[in-house]
């Protein structure tokens, strides 16, 4: 306290002077309107920069949930893209396996890995969503993998990054159809196989499913022609493909709940042992 009052009288006159000044200035302000304004204009310009740093914080803190929201807002428009009926392919499509989903599951990756022969990933979606084995899983780029195991609370996918993984596939302006594989080496390409030769195809096509399975709907992206091989065993088209998606980096995926999959391989089932 005494130290307070030292600083006082040591600073009497500094303090004495700036006490006037603010009651001069304070006076002014009052007295003149365009001084008065100026004023309001310069604490609203310092005090509105504030707020906007502070609603940057916000929004940054806030980041997670939007993008949950953005998350479940692009599942509810996929879920009406797909049952979309497309007149012009009708009679094909129900031909084929009739794959209209009924459902879209909005899931988070929890776990990648990219960087072996047999790659996975880990959903925080499980057997209480209603997840189950060999449905398909897709983000807002295109396919992801499939289900392969679930828990009550999560499930495992094998991941298009996986030797074993074997996906029906087509060319988007041909129709032709081939096998999606992956050799294991780049984690930005896949590879159609057992593509006819007869096929017209070109560099930068566009490779998307094929819809003849119960686990993805037809034309899902997947990716564009990179490069063109001949196979010297089969005589027919080895096509790279490079990835909408980039594998390494993956966040929200939806997964399909195909409509009338049990019923589907049921019949499939009952044919094969007939």
């Amino acid at each position: 306290m005494q130290q307070i009052f030292n600083f006082i009288f040591k600073n009497s006159n500094r303090l004495l002077f700036l006490l006037l000044l603010s009651i001069s200035f304070f006076l002014t302000i009052q007295s003149h309107s365009f001084h008065k304004s100026k004023v309001i204009t310069s604490a609203n310009f310092v005090s509105g920069g504030v707020y906007e740093q502070i609603n940057e914080v916000r929004e940054y803190f806030n980041l997670q949930s939007q993008n949950e929201a953005l998350a479940l807002e692009n599942a509810r428009l996929k879920s009406i893209l797909f049952k979309t009926v497309d007149s012009t392919s009708i009679l094909k499509f129900k031909n084929l396996k009739n794959t209209l989903p009924d459902d879209i599951v909005v899931s988070k990756v929890i776990h990648n890995s990219y960087n072996v022969h047999e790659n996975f990933l880990t959903l925080n979606s499980g057997s209480l969503q209603g997840i189950k084995p060999d449905m398909g899983v897709v983000n807002n780029l295109g396919i992801v993998g499939i289900i392969d195991n679930t828990s009550p609370n999560y499930s495992t996918v094998i991941s298009i990054l996986n030797v074993k993984s074997q996906i029906n596939a087509k060319i988007k302006k041909s129709n032709h159809f081939g096998s999606l594989i992956w050799n294991g080496k780049s984690t930005g390409f896949v590879q159609l196989i057992d593509v006819p030769r007869l096929a017209a195809i070109r560099k930068g096509d566009t490779i998307v499913t094929g819809g003849q399975s119960v686990i993805f709907p037809e034309n899902i992206n997947i990716g564009t022609i990179d490069k063109i091989e001949i196979d010297d065993q089969t005589h027919y088209y080895t096509i790279n493909v490079k990835l909408f998606n980039d594998m390494t980096n993956l966040g929200h995926v939806y997964i399909i709940k195909s409509k009338n999959r049990e019923e589907l391989i049921n019949l499939e089932k009952t044919t094969k042992d007939e």
